[in-house]
């Protein structure tokens, strides 16, 4: 079997087993129908391994499969590009997913949907392998508008919820509003180079450089600038950017399998992957740097903040994923993509875990997600603890777990680089690290810790899975095997930083400026990883996280009645972060509310007044007037009649008279 086979059965596998759960699910039963989608994205993974190895050798392979279309010189294609960059996004994607495969066979147990689930799953794998493989902006489209889809149908999953409509129609439009600049910024790819293609356009990108558009009369831009930014509000949209942000939080009304595999290990890291596959448009743009700079630092620090206000135990990991994505695009706007891509890898593990191991505790909580409303499960559910544990202390990004090593390479990246907006951005990242200890293990407090606050309150808040009675106990083997198997890269996989990020891992998959200097500077300061756990004794980042982490543990471990006197009185603050600033009311009534006021104007104006006012009973009544005037020359009497032949006579007469 050649290799191009290999690679079109990595995304095929997923996409066959989502057939047969989907269509077949009700003839072949629940057993085969989640056999089908396992073994399919079982295959995708084991051949993802296999072909990272054969791209760990030196073969990569850029072509096209199938021609699609043509018009003109452009070709429209199905092809794959397969390099260092693409293959460690096909093993994070296949093995996430696979973990969350399994988990759901005891997640989803007494689920009517339970096919449905499998199929929806199975064809979002086949989706976003589809757009990492992508050699091509028409297949990465594609791959870009299927992944929304299916995010649309997996977190509107229970349908007869109307929070559920309401969230996945939220995810739907705003991802459209991000995806109408992704589309322009690729119409703008098609005009200037005539070519989809990544290789050809990467070839011509010094001329787009060079060429200048005219966006407002008198006003230039440069042509790469104007591509690189309406790309990057795509990515805003997709993985959830301020103020393009505001879907994934209402997204946790999906199953907690889908919290986990969309948004915090796959979907929401599209748009961090495509902005590192377009690193040679990017390096050109140092406005389109700054912006992303920008972006990145906003939202990896205010949303931080509204996670230590979240009481419900799905959201508070929502938020710390709009963080982390923030670090990641923050190291976009660094030019320090490998770091971008290398956090992306230890964030969907660990972030999966904990959207796992939330779901293992609300499956014992019998559907309930409040923590107010459980502590002291510990004892209960050991496995689910110690591997959240692991979660917790590699999100903080605490010494030597994975998440420390990409993030600490974030931030001394964002304090080396010189793109404008550096400095900010780096008060905003370091500063964000206290934060992130202290939501998390106030997270891991208040679930796991102190006094048992279960027994009065009977949770239903997510329904799916199966719960227990009486006492909480260990989520069944199918839930926390994958829990174990996720913790292991979780605490480990950090390890992988000196090849990665300093050993020229990603070749050519990735370019960066001369000028852009940041990744570079860091690794000539990097001497192996026992040197940098060290040298991180003495860095700012290090104390911020540990004093996060203790004053999580003062106010919830030794102090539980100081957070409400401090939320008392620092109320205004915590009023503005509950309400999440105030976006979403911000639009409901400008967005939301202004279409509405549209569409009444629309309503009255135009169809109750113009349409059925004027042109409709207008003319009905025009017809009216004219049948009302006609009558009176039909009256049915002789001497009218008689009257109107004489008056015409004479007409005609004196007419015929005047002319002779």
């Amino acid at each position: 079997m050649d290799m191009k086979t290999l690679y079109l059965l990595v995304p095929l596998a997923p996409l066959a087993g989502a057939i047969l759960a989907g269509l077949f699910g009700r003839w072949i039963g629940r057993s085969l129908s989640h056999w089908a989608a396992i073994l399919g994205v079982a295959t995708s993974f084991a051949l993802s391994c296999l072909i990272y190895l054969d791209v760990r050798e030196g073969h990569t392979f850029d072509g096209a499969l199938y021609t699609w279309a043509t018009s003109g010189a452009l070709r429209f294609e199905v092809g794959f590009l397969i390099d260092k960059l693409t293959v460690t996004m096909m093993v994070v994607v296949s093995f996430v997913s696979l973990m969350v495969h399994i988990y759901t066979v005891g997640y989803m147990a007494e689920d009517p949907g339970y096919q449905r689930f499998f199929s929806y799953i199975a064809l979002f794998t086949f989706s976003m392998l589809m757009l990492v493989m992508a050699n091509n902006f028409l297949q990465l489209f594609f791959g870009w508008e299927a992944v929304g889809l299916m995010s649309y149908l997996l977190i509107g999953f229970w349908y007869t919820r109307p929070s559920a409509i309401y969230a996945s129609l939220k995810a739907f439009l705003v991802n459209r509003v991000g995806d109408f600049g992704f589309l322009l910024g690729i119409g703008l790819v098609a005009a200037y180079t005539d070519s989809l293609d990544y290789a050809t356009v990467f070839a011509r990108a010094r001329e787009l450089a060079a060429t200048t558009i005219e966006l407002f009369a008198g006003t230039s831009w440069s042509l790469v600038s104007v591509i690189c930014i309406a790309l990057f509000v795509g990515a805003m949209g997709k993985s959830a950017q301020f103020p393009l942000h505001v879907w994934l939080p209402d997204s946790m009304e999906g199953p907690t399998p889908i919290s986990a595999l969309i948004h915090a290990a796959t979907m929401v890291t599209a748009g961090i992957f495509m902005v590192a596959r377009m690193s040679p448009l990017f390096e050109l743009s140092e406005a389109a740097l700054s912006f992303v700079l920008a972006i990145g630092a906003i939202t990896a620090f205010f949303m931080a903040l509204v996670a230590i206000v979240q009481n419900d135990i799905k959201r508070v990991v929502a938020y710390s994923t709009l963080s982390q994505l923030g670090y990641m695009t923050v190291a976009l706007g660094a030019s320090a993509y490998s770091a971008a891509i290398f956090h992306l890898m230890t964030h969907a593990f660990f972030k999966a875990l904990l959207f796992l191991g939330a779901g293992s505790v609300i499956i014992a909580m019998h559907h309930e997600q409040d923590m107010r409303k459980m502590g002291g499960l510990k004892k209960y559910m050991p496995v689910t603890y110690w591997t959240m544990v692991i979660g917790a202390l590699a999100n903080a990004g605490v010494d030597g777990f994975s998440g420390f090593f990409s993030k600490e390479s974030i931030i001394e990246a964002v304090r080396l680089s010189s793109i404008p907006g550096a400095s900010i951005a780096y008060l905003a990242v370091a500063s964000g690290v206290f934060i992130t200890g202290l939501y998390t293990f106030r997270l891991l407090f208040l679930t796991f810790h102190g006094e048992e606050r279960f027994r009065e309150s009977g949770g239903h808040a997510e329904h799916g899975g199966h719960g227990h009675g009486g006492v909480p106990h260990e989520s069944p083997a199918v839930v926390t095997v994958p829990l174990i198997l996720l913790a292991i890269p979780s605490l480990a996989i950090g390890w992988l930083v000196g090849p990665v990020l300093f050993g020229g891992y990603f070749g050519d998959s990735i370019t960066v400026a001369s000028g852009h200097k940041a990744l570079a500077l860091l690794g000539e300061e990097f001497h192996g990883v026992p040197a940098m756990m060290l040298h991180a004794l003495s860095t700012v980042p290090f104390w911020l996280t540990l004093g996060g982490i203790g004053t999580a543990v003062y106010l919830y471990l030794v102090r539980p009645d100081l957070p409400a006197k401090i939320r008392s009185a620092l109320r205004p603050i915590a009023i503005v972060l509950e309400h999440k600033y105030g976006f979403d009311e911000f639009n409901d009534w400008f967005f939301a509310g202004g279409a509405r006021l549209v569409g009444r104007g629309l309503w009255k104006a135009g169809d109750e007044t113009i349409i059925d006012g004027w042109i409709v009973n207008g003319s009905a009544r025009l017809v009216d007037w004219f049948a009302r005037a006609s009558r009176l020359l039909q009256s049915g009497h002789i001497y009218q009649y008689a009257f109107s032949m004489i008056i015409g006579v004479f007409v005609l007469l004196t007419l015929w008279m005047n002319r002779s």
